[in-house]
């Protein structure tokens, strides 16, 4: 069956603008999972030609369903489904842990891992004094070979002993050395990628992402944790539960 003949044709007579036809066509079809997450959708040309319509037409269509985080363009290979993720603020769980839990394989491409004299932002966020060690983490953080996220993470340097000893989950290693954080304050605001992060996840600069700030505490009450993580927003949904005040 051609992807035409799945998700419908143009209606005759519909006064609306073509590529808001065509992303009606589409975004029902992602609705009633006749488009499956990751699957790929034709190039613009092929699109183009199937309705009748100027390449500009879908390249516009394409555009507004990027940005509504129902499709995703990956670099080199064509434009998909998004697979969209569900992440809980409700829990205190690692990047790792998340993955796993939904049947995805994690892994990071590490970007630096380094001991270094805390900075006055590093000094206020973790309550550590003038000329403290800090242990320094920037990595990019995949899903089944697919850029998710940037993650900056300042740990107080009492709490690990050698930034080479973590390998792929920093919560693992924190946890190993009886310094987990046990609560975190976590604070998430929408922002556009720069040109900087936007390489660094394969997206187009200026493309929406999340940014979440956490402080992460251990039971007596210190901050060990300071992270600055950068998520797509065309892969992830933020859920957190409410419950009735009594």
């Amino acid at each position: 069956m051609s992807f035409v003949d799945r998700i419908g044709r143009l209606r005759e007579g519909d006064p609306a603008p073509l590529y808001l036809q065509l992303q009606k066509l589409i975004r029902d079809a992602i609705s009633s999972a006749e488009l499956e997450q990751g699957e790929m959708i034709p190039p613009e040309r092929d699109l183009a030609v199937d309705y009748g319509v100027s390449r500009i037409t879908v390249r516009k269509m394409i555009g507004g369903l990027v940005e509504e985080g129902l499709l995703t363009r990956r670099r080199g290979a064509g434009t998909f489904v998004a697979s969209r993720l569900e992440k809980s603020f409700s829990k205190l769980t690692s990047f790792s842990e998340d993955m796993i839990a939904r049947g995805k394989q994690p892994s990071s491409k590490w970007v630096s891992r380094v001991a270094a004299i805390v900075n006055s932002d590093e000094a206020m966020a973790l309550g550590l004094a003038p000329g403290s060690t800090v242990l320094r983490f920037s990595r990019i953080r995949f899903a089944d070979d697919e850029p998710l996220a940037l993650e900056f993470s300042t740990i107080a340097g009492y709490c690990l002993s050698d930034p080479e000893s973590v390998e792929d989950s920093l919560y693992a290693a924190l946890e190993h050395g009886g310094n987990r954080p046990v609560r975190a304050l976590q604070r998430l605001r929408a922002v556009p990628f720069g040109a900087e992060h936007a390489k660094m996840l394969g997206v187009d600069a200026g493309h929406a992402g999340f940014l979440i700030e956490r402080h992460g505490f251990l039971r007596d009450g210190r901050v060990v944790e300071f992270t600055r993580s950068y998520y797509r927003g065309d892969t992830y949904d933020f859920v957190s539960e409410l419950t009735e005040l009594t």
